[in-house]
């Protein structure tokens, strides 16, 4: 009994410690995958008309830059100025060049965020959200995203028998970081099918509140129907949840550019503006009642005869059964009815309406007599309806194939048009963002829009799949250069002055690559004083918080050669951080200036940015030789206040905080490392 007892003992106590190691290995995990991840490269790409003219000269003598040029737009480049003047739309990726010639790039741009068109991130879509949630939350007015479709086609990688719910975990988290990136007027679009309309729709209203479900709108995408499943009917559309804020209004659309993708009934106006006096219409109907229920009968007052002065523009009326006539007038008589239970159809307006609105009313002599119709104002616009039809699947992969000249992306990109609808929700200069980007549909949406009325939307992408370089960049870099293309030729057609950036973020398997295991001593020495418990906890918890992945504070002292080991094409490689633009996402700053300085051989990096409506200045440098020389420390403040401020904020303020990397000498300098 008693040894019954002493192994029942023992079995428990092993299994508080297997209960206990997972749990710290859970809580450990967790703290991996929501650390806000490092920068681990950013470039930008620019197109040559907003390239200084002083750089231009290293652009043409740059060959990589010139090879990428023939390969995209399949021109010949010449080594001249000229050529750029006359290929303004050329992009210039910044990857070609060194980091110095970035830095002095910049140095041209006195609001770098402002003059931006777009940002793109290679990341795990979670970590980026995460990252760029101080920077834009609360600032994006419409988000729409292409998740995966969870059918089992769709590379989408669950748990057997948990389907639902693993692919639920994996939008539940992602859902709830980016709507909050939503301004309080925003909606949030997400395309879906059947498999997980519903379960989404549960979803979205238990993150964002009963209230946020808008519509779901009704693709209608292949009228030959597809018959995946082998039951029921053949299957003709997905759909497109929306969700909004309180504050969301109502969806608009422009009916010249989608009078085509909305129900039919939309399509049969005479869309050929006229001007008046009072400015621009359209004509839509006769102002005859079509419906013969309204009738002299049902309607006597609203049946009669118009009479109608061409020359003066004068109206009179007389009833419709007298044989009235007045000189100079032409007699308009009610529509005959042709069913034969009554006469005429009534006018759609009264007498007193008429006179009123004489404006409103066009009056068109035809070989039948003279018509009148209504002048319709406001016409640019319509409701969007919640039915959008005559755009097929296929679509989206032609338009690759006429941007690439062969099959670029076999995931069935969305149509560009599609895409459209929804982010043309957003105003002129508003941010739209798609955090599945894809094949980067929503970029080229964005794109058109702008090109076709000069607007400043600016959008955000997030996407992690290798084609990110192969496709999505690409893509952007083509569309900007022409809108039209054919066989992955540019065609005669119109491009777009644009600038954006594009990082790469460390991934959470990155964050593992660089954990370490701790010192053998001191791990031996944990061992013996206090078990193997905790010598677990010692690992997860205190020795890892050292390491480069987590902020190494030591190697801050060196904030140029900061390196972590990353996985490129299955291969671990040292990789130098970008820790400027990671503190920038980290401290949310709205980038003002950046700008590089030497000194005595010193390098210098500085930002100015703007957070609440208070200065921001952040300046890196290597400090690890300042520490023993406080003369060295005194001329580097020196060097911060007297030239690096001066050019930064141009007014001779000094900013509302100041940070520095390292030790300072100054008292009115606080340490980057402790922000």
């Amino acid at each position: 009994m008693v040894q019954q007892i002493l192994r029942m003992q023992a079995i428990r106590s092993i299994g508080y410690k297997i209960i206990d190691f997972l749990a710290c290995w859970e809580d450990f995990q967790k703290r991996l995958f929501q650390k806000k991840k490092l920068v681990i490269r950013t470039d930008y790409c620019i197109t040559i008309d907003r390239v200084p003219e002083v750089l231009w000269d290293e652009v043409l003598q740059n060959k990589d830059q010139l090879n990428e040029w023939r390969q995209l737009y399949g021109v010949d480049p010449q080594p001249t100025r000229d050529f750029l003047r006359e290929h303004p739309y050329l992009v210039v990726d910044t990857c070609h060049f060194s980091e110095d010639f970035k830095w002095r790039l910049l140095a041209h741009f006195d609001d770098l965020d402002e003059a931006l068109d777009g940002l793109l991130i290679k990341s795990e879509n979670f970590q980026s959200l995460n990252l760029l949630m101080e920077r834009y939350r609360g600032q994006v007015k419409c988000i729409y995203i292409d998740p995966p479709y969870n059918t089992g086609n769709d590379q989408f990688i669950y748990k057997d028998n948990y389907q639902h719910s693993s692919w639920l975990s994996m939008m539940a988290g992602r859902l709830a970081l980016m709507t909050d990136f939503l301004r309080d007027d925003g909606a949030l679009f997400v395309s879906i099918d059947e498999n997980e309309r519903d379960h989404l729709r549960i979803l979205a209203k238990g993150i964002l509140g009963k209230e946020c479900y808008l519509n779901t709108f009704v693709w209608i995408n292949n009228l030959k129907g597809r018959q995946i499943s082998g039951r029921g009917a053949a299957r003709t559309h997905e759909y497109v949840l929306t969700f909004g804020r309180k504050a969301t209004g109502t969806f608009i659309a422009p009916v010249k550019k989608f009078k085509d993708i909305m129900p039919s009934v939309y399509k049969g106006f005479d869309y050929e503006t006229k001007e008046d006096a009072v400015g621009s219409y359209v004509l839509k109907n006769e102002l005859y009642n079509t419906n013969s229920k309204f009738n002299e009968e049902t309607r006597p007052n609203l049946v009669f005869n118009i009479h109608y002065n061409f020359a003066t523009g004068e109206i009179s009326f007389s009833d419709v059964d007298k044989n009235i006539e007045f000189e100079g007038f032409v007699k308009i008589p009610p529509k005959k009815n042709n069913d034969g239970s009554h006469k005429y159809h009534a006018w759609r307006w009264g007498k007193d309406k008429i006179q009123r609105n004489k404006d409103d009313l066009e009056f068109i002599q035809t070989e039948d007599g003279v018509k009148i119709y209504t002048k319709v104002r406001g016409f640019e616009t319509t409701t969007l309806k919640d039915i959008l039809t005559d755009i097929s699947t296929s679509e989206g992969g032609e338009e690759l194939f006429h941007l690439f000249g062969a099959a670029a992306f076999s995931n069935y990109p969305k149509p560009v048009v599609l895409v459209e609808v929804f982010a043309g929700q957003a105003g002129d200069e508003d941010l739209i963002a798609d955090f599945f980007a894809g094949s980067g549909t929503t970029a080229h949406a964005v794109i058109n829009l702008n090109r076709e009325d000069g607007g400043r939307r600016k959008y955000i992408l997030v996407e992690m799949g290798d084609y990110f370089e192969t496709v999505l960049l690409k893509r952007i870099k083509k569309v900007v250069y022409s809108d039209n293309w054919k066989n992955g030729k540019p065609q005669k057609g119109k491009g777009i002055s644009h600038f954006f950036k594009y990082l790469y973020l460390e991934q959470y398997e990155d964050t593992l690559n660089n954990l370490e295991l701790p010192r053998e001593q001191e791990g031996q020495l944990a061992l013996e004083r206090f078990g193997d418990e905790y010598l677990l906890h010692y690992i997860l918890e205190f020795d890892t918080q050292s390491k480069p992945s987590l902020l190494n504070i030591k190697q801050l002292q060196d904030p140029f050669n900061y390196k972590i080991r990353v996985c490129e094409d299955s291969e671990i490689r040292a990789c130098v951080v970008d820790l400027v633009e990671t503190f920038n996402y980290l401290l949310g700053i709205r980038v003002k200036k950046m700008r590089q300085f030497q000194d005595n051989g010193r390098l210098y990096r500085a930002v100015l940015g703007e957070k609440n409506d208070k200065s921001i200045v952040i300046v890196w440098r290597p400090s690890n030789d300042l520490n023993s020389h406080p003369s060295a420390l005194q001329r580097d403040y020196e060097f911060i206040k007297h030239t690096i401020l001066p050019i930064l904020l141009d007014n001779g303020k000094n900013p509302n905080l100041l940070l520095v990397n390292g030790n300072c000498y100054g008292s009115d300098v606080k340490s980057s490392e402790n922000k």
